[in-house]
């Protein structure tokens, strides 16, 4: 039992799927009952209204019941309740409901019951104002210096504030200035009116100054003259907030106190009257409601405040004096005075949990019973021990490491990935990969999500699935992945993404927790058999140390033994041919970014084949030249695409500035009150929009080109990489050191492009590991920073330093730091590395 806990009084939970917000609750004695105790008021914007006389009973069964005293289904949403003094010819209490259209009052009585059902209880309507506007929020009170009953005021989602006195409408008045609703509340010792407008201060308005205002027939532009017999209406005061608020506050339980509290999205403001400020306390936490409830110090005000971590916190101006912990967000709290307990704090949550608790705790008659003292059995204390150091150990190792494609697994979750079957039809060059997944997990997840992603220009049929609570059982999924466009993808993998939550004894709602695997998919997907073709425009040739291999052996496809020909979806065609004297293998085609796949293909192959014979010598290489013009095609290709995307951008830019300027004028003419010739003004505003829509639509094909001519490009730059790594025999590391140099985004975007981040990585490496003399690289090394990327004028720089970069590698230059290469680094260099951590990784992760 923890002393900083709410005691749960009297609690109840309001209807299923209903919505609860800050107006949503109030307390007083609306049965005028005489006995001064408060009845708790509660209606939702399902239109449903409550009311509730909360008491202490020991049975729960049946104590929400005993305690409602009514519940009445009304036919429009409630947005806020009240309790005052709402009819002119009666002292009683009434209750003022907003709906969105309407305000109505109502009586509440009750008649004593003379059987064991109790006491009987009717809403009866009083009267009732439809509302031409839809109403966001109201306050109550004598406005105008009145005594005895209370005016209302209600204001719109347009700005006005609509004013009543008891059963009839007094007038109506628009804010300036205004743009969205805030908070409304009304003091009674200024007789003035405070919200928060959307310029995010605190504005106050006199009601003087409101009944003497400008009519509000409609809404007036500030730029016009006023109507006669009218002022224009203009705040007394205002207080810069700098933040929208949450909630206003007067608090009027004593004459000596004259505090406003506004509470803010991060700070608690309180000011006096005339909008000087008393104090601000700034909050580190998001709070969600607050109420001033009692002075007990002179000057001071203690009030509690309610936030997003399930704390109701009570201050004493800006001290915090208790907190107490609850079981949900409160979104309003009041506090109430009922037959057995007074000073109840009631609470509210956005889905119906009602709350009536008290701060404390209760006293404990629980004594700890004594127990056998024993010596302690070291030798098992130890075996325990290392069983858990076991369990630590074993969790640490396996703890983010990927398993792909075959199964998956963790102490909770497994996955298993069943590549079921292809559908392809060659005639219409369209295939099919039915993929079947299969969860299972070893005990109960919550909120699981499963979500499968492939690369594009690759789709699939569904990309996520949300999962049932899951147990011991096995729950299988089943989509399609197909090639959704007319170019094929650079990557064949994809992964798989499954999200859960697995409670714990802390957290019974459930720790959120990621899986992941990738999987790879066959190259048949984007391809089928076809007859090689011996006239192609670009060859590549890969050379091996072992005895020409039969491709019928690595290649289901192939029929001829010695050629074999693969047709993408797309339209192009890639042969591969091999030597039937040498150790050679040749790949062909017609365009240069196709073979990437095929050659990838060809080389996982060989590895595999060989493999399982048990060759642990096996070597492949390329004897070159590297085909860099052939790559240059792409790159250029890909850069005039993006200086057409920016020029579609600038026109685009242009004719909208001339389309509105025209609107403008139009408007201006429209207005005018003397008609005047249009001077063919509309129809160029029919030519301009013309135009817009020719140079929209021109710029979305534009994208669309710009993204197969990424993509056409990356597989380029990984066919390039590869041959690279086969013509100088490059380590696993220095690959993925020139992969990330030549690779560095996964997608184009306006603001960073490939070519500008490309020439950045590659000049690193030029300048430092790359570099050719040693006192240049530790120099290059020390420098931090560097230019501001953006689009270059060509690529003349680029494709000059990728040039270089790859005649270094040719000559025997090491993709690696200049520490590794017995070259001092600099001190400062060295500072950037953590400790134990060595300047290679910095770099490297600098590079990515």
């Amino acid at each position: 039992m923890s002393l900083f806990k709410a005691r749960d009084w009297w609690s109840a939970v309001l209807g299923e799927g209903e919505e609860f917000d800050q107006g949503c609750l109030c307390v007083g004695d609306v049965d005028n009952s005489g006995t001064g105790h408060d009845k708790v008021v509660v209606g939702s914007y399902m239109g449903m209204l409550r009311i509730f006389s909360p008491h202490a009973s020991k049975s729960s069964e049946g104590d929400v019941t005993d305690a409602q005293l009514l519940e009445v289904q009304l036919q429009n949403a409630i947005i806020q309740v009240e309790v005052g003094k709402f009819v002119s010819c009666s002292e009683l209490f009434h209750l003022a409901v907003l709906h969105p259209r309407k305000l109505s009052v109502y009586s509440v009585s009750g008649t004593a019951g003379n059987v064991e059902h109790g006491d009987q209880y009717q809403l009866k309507l009083v009267y009732e104002h439809n509302l031409q506007r839809t109403a966001c929020n109201m306050t109550h009170g004598t406005f105008g210096g009145g005594t005895g009953h209370h005016s209302l005021c209600i204001q719109s989602m347009d700005g006005m504030l609509m004013f009543f006195e008891q059963d009839s409408y007094s007038f109506g008045r628009f804010l300036p200035g205004f743009l969205l609703p805030g908070p409304l509340v009304y003091n009674p010792r200024t007789d003035s009116f405070l919200t928060v407008s959307s310029a995010r201060q605190l504005e106050s308005y006199k009601y003087e100054t409101l009944a003497v205002a400008t009519e509000a027939e409609g809404r007036q532009d500030p730029d016009l003259p006023l109507k006669p017999g009218g002022k224009r209406l203009m705040p007394d005061w205002t207080f810069v907030l700098g933040e929208q608020a949450l909630d206003l506050s007067v608090p009027s339980f004593s004459h000596s106190s004259s505090s406003i509290f506004i509470l803010g999205e991060r700070n608690l403001y309180c000011l006096r009257d005339n909008g000087q400020i008393r104090f601000m306390k700034k909050l580190e936490f998001n709070p969600s409601c607050f109420l001033p409830y009692a002075t007990v110090m002179d000057g001071t005000t203690n009030l509690l405040l309610g936030n997003h971590t399930n704390m109701l916190l009570v201050y004493q101006d800006v001290t915090l004096k208790w907190a107490a912990q609850l079981s949900f967000v409160p979104v309003a709290v009041r506090v109430a005075n009922f037959l057995e307990l007074k000073g109840v704090v009631v609470s509210l949550s956005s889905d119906g949990h009602l709350l009536c608790s008290y701060m404390g705790t209760d006293p404990s008659f629980f004594s700890t019973p004594k127990v056998d003292a024993r010596e302690a059995d070291y030798e098992q204390v130890d075996a325990e021990m290392k069983k858990l150091q076991k369990i630590i150990r074993d969790a640490t190792r396996t703890q983010g490491r990927l398993v792909c494609p075959g199964e998956l697994r963790s102490h909770l979750i497994s996955l298993l990935l069943v590549l079921c079957r292809l559908v392809s039809s060659p005639l219409l060059m369209w295939s099919l990969l039915c993929l079947q997944v299969k969860v299972k997990a070893s005990c109960v997840l919550q909120s699981s999500k499963l979500t499968v992603s492939v690369q594009p220009p690759l789709a699939v049929t569904q990309d996520q699935f949300v999962l049932e609570p899951m147990g011991q059982s096995l729950t299988a999924f089943s989509c399609g992945v197909f090639l959704n466009g007319r170019y094929p993808p650079t990557d064949l993998t994809g992964d798989i993404t499954v999200s859960y939550s697995s409670p714990t004894e802390l957290n019974p709602k459930g720790v959120p927790r990621v899986l992941q695997a990738r999987f790879s998919l066959p190259l048949v997907l984007v391809c089928v058999p076809s007859s090689p073709t011996r006239t192609t425009k670009f060859k590549i040739t890969v050379d091996t140390n072992q005895p020409p291999v039969d491709l019928r052996s690595i290649f289901p496809e192939d029929k001829d033994g010695n050629s074999l020909a693969f047709q993408f979806l797309s339209g192009a065609k890639v042969t591969v041919v091999a030597s039937k004297t040498s150790q050679r293998y040749r790949v062909q085609s017609d365009t240069f970014d196709d073979m990437w796949l095929v050659v990838k293909e060809l080389v996982r192959k060989f590895d595999q084949h060989f493999s399982k014979l048990g060759v642990k010598d096996f070597r492949k290489s390329f004897s070159g030249p590297l085909p860099l013009q052939d790559y240059f095609l792409s790159v250029d290709h890909h850069f005039q695409l993006r200086v057409s995307a920016q020029q579609y951008q600038d026109l685009l830019s242009e004719r909208a500035v001339q389309f509105r300027a025209i609107q403008r004028r139009l408007l201006t003419r429209f207005k005018d009150k003397t008609p005047a010739p249009l001077q063919n003004l509309d129809t160029l505003l029919d030519a301009t929009y013309s135009q817009v829509m020719a140079l929209a639509e021109a710029a979305e094909e534009n994208r669309a080109l710009l993204e197969e001519a990424f993509v056409r490009l990356r597989s380029a730059t990984h066919l390039l990489v590869l041959l690279l790594s086969l013509w100088q025999g490059l380590t696993p590391d220095q690959t993925a050191i020139l992969e990330a140099t030549l690779l560095p985004l996964l997608q184009d975007t306006p603001q960073l492009g490939w070519e500008e981040s490309c020439d950045a990585a590659v000049s690193h490496l030029l300048r430092t590991c790359l570099s050719r003399s040693p006192k240049d690289q530790a120099t290059s090394l020390a420098q931090v920073g560097g230019p501001v990327l953006g689009l270059p004028r060509d690529t003349a720089r680029l494709k000059k330093h990728i040039t270089l970069l790859c005649d270094r590698i040719g000559k025997g230059g090491r993709l690696t730091l200049a520490s590794e290469a017995n070259v001092q680094v600099p001190a400062q260099v060295q500072n950037l590395a953590a400790p134990g951590e060595s300047v290679n990784s910095n770099w490297y992760f600098q590079l990515l």
